[in-house]
């Protein structure tokens, strides 16, 4: 068996044979995965359902469906030097994995980077967030039932543990959480050279222009999961007439997704813990409550809440909020958007919401980000064709379905030479003269486009055979004297 069939076999087996089952863990557990996210951020079960395990069933689908196409080679273009050889990419496992999960979607963001750590045919440590300590304990007991210990252990614990995991040699670190966290794994990772997938968050713009369906604008997430996302839209950018029409519609669609009664209502969470409550009534001071502000510190309750007339300058927006609390902050329009967002660190994503197409592709030639999403929010996360990650100050690296897999995988180049065109090679030895650097200008420089060439050799082939049995027919078909040989002779043609 080659080395290319055998590294398709290991990182299908890790999926299919009786070790490994993380689809069933994630159908199987839902109710215990539903009850350790109530008691650690007041999920509901079809909340869970929603945000947490439907995106790890689809991941596992798409790696199932599509790994032997992944992990097989992959032909890349050649050169006249390399027209008889063969050149291609071969994925291979890079080894062993440490999966940093974060607390704000515990099973999400930590079963989904497993997904294609398992696919590429690694092996993978599983650290979850302490913050969550209940997901943690649950990921603890349900995971050793599903996968091979050995291969995919969990370790619980808090900064130490962690301090501890990320002192060893890992072959990727994968890190899902704060840029200031994100800052201490790179830096540990450096000093065994190791590459890290750094998926932080910051402070994502949202720019509504007046012209945009404002009904539509006022029902995107910024109050999923109380705020506690990482793309969640931390704050609003609009012309001063649109500030008023957008806050009555926003109170119009918190009163229909959470009733007059958020705080009793079954689909609106909590905040993770009291010092978390504490972090987001303080970035609220001094600024303006245009809807919402009622809280229960004792319960981490915080209602969905609305700033108004905020300022550059506000505590508000010296830092991600990670909170059900958004910010408006007024422009005179797309220009000083644009500028607003450029000044600031690169975001996880920019959000605008027009009918203006040539508005949109400003912003996306004008801004940078992980991501850009058009007249809606959040949704890009769960298409598994995109890539998603951060730029900058956002992170670095990306996943979601084939992106995972090549993320966490070597993608090794392979050329095999053939031995029979040594006086082509022999272009690349001394001397060097100009009439070699001629040929090898042409032979390297030229691309080969092996679709193309294929087509043309097909119809060169066609016409070949076409002329061969019009010579044969012919002349065949005037000797016997027979009428219909110009008939043939058009069909053939």
């Amino acid at each position: 068996m080659s080395r290319e069939e055998l590294v398709v076999q290991r990182a299908r087996k890790a999926f299919q044979t009786g070790k490994t089952k993380p689809l069933e863990l994630v159908t199987e557990r839902k109710k215990e995965i539903a009850d350790s996210l109530k008691k650690d951020l007041g999920k509901s079960e079809r909340c869970t359902e929603l945000f947490e395990t439907l995106g790890c069933e689809g991941e596992i689908r798409l790696a199932l469906q599509h790994l032997s196409d992944w992990a097989a080679p992959r032909p890349v273009e050649k050169t006249l030097m390399t027209l008889v050889d063969q050149a291609y990419v071969q994925p291979q496992p890079l080894g062993l994995v440490l999966i940093i999960g974060a607390w704000n979607y515990p099973w999400a963001v930590t079963l989904q980077p497993l997904v294609g750590a398992i696919a590429a045919g690694n092996a993978a440590i599983i650290k979850p967030s302490e913050v969550s300590s209940h997901s943690a304990r649950a990921m603890e007991e349900l995971l050793p039932l599903y996968l091979d210990t050995d291969l995919y252990p969990v370790v619980t614990g808090g900064v130490s543990e962690t301090q501890e995991l990320l002192r060893q040699r890992w072959d990727h670190v994968f890190y899902t959480g704060s840029s200031s966290v994100g800052r201490l794994v790179m830096e540990a990772a450096a000093a065994h050279l190791t590459p890290v997938t750094l998926e932080l968050g910051g402070k994502s713009p949202c720019y509504i222009h007046s012209d945009c369906n404002i009904r539509v604008a006022a029902r995107y997430g910024p109050f999923v999961n109380c705020g506690q996302t990482c793309i969640s839209p931390d704050y609003v950018l609009c012309e001063p007439s649109v500030q008023s029409r957008l806050l009555e519609e926003v109170r119009e669609c918190i009163k229909e997704f959470y009733t007059e009664n958020p705080k009793g209502f079954e689909d609106y969470g909590r905040i993770i813990n009291q010092r978390h409550f504490r972090r987001i009534m303080g970035l609220m001071e001094g600024s303006t409550v245009a809807l919402g502000g009622d809280c229960d510190e004792a319960d981490c309750y915080i209602g969905p809440t609305v700033l108004k007339d905020v300022s550059a300058d506000s505590k508000v927006m010296k830092e991600e909020i990670f909170g059900p609390v958004l910010p408006i902050i007024s422009v005179s329009g797309v220009d000083q958007a644009i500028q607003f967002i450029s000044d600031r660190e690169k975001p996880l994503v920019i959000y605008v919401f027009t009918e203006d197409k040539k508005i949109i592709q400003r912003m996306i030639a004008d801004t940078s980000s992980g991501a850009l999403l058009a007249n809606d929010c959040l949704v890009h996360f769960t298409v598994s064709t995109l890539p998603f990650g951060g730029v900058g100050h956002s992170g670095m690296g990306c996943y979601k379905g084939k992106h995972t897999f090549d993320q966490l995988s070597h993608l090794r180049s392979c050329l095999i030479k053939s031995s029979s065109l040594e006086s082509v090679n022999s272009l690349r030895y001394p001397p060097h003269t100009q009439r070699k650097i001629n040929w090898l200008r042409l032979l390297l420089l030229k691309q080969i486009d092996l679709k193309k060439l294929r087509r043309f050799t097909m119809i060169t082939a066609l016409m070949g055979l076409t002329a061969f049995i019009v010579q044969v027919t012919v002349p065949l078909f005037i000797r016997l004297g027979n009428p219909h040989w110009l008939i043939l002779c058009n069909y053939t043609l």
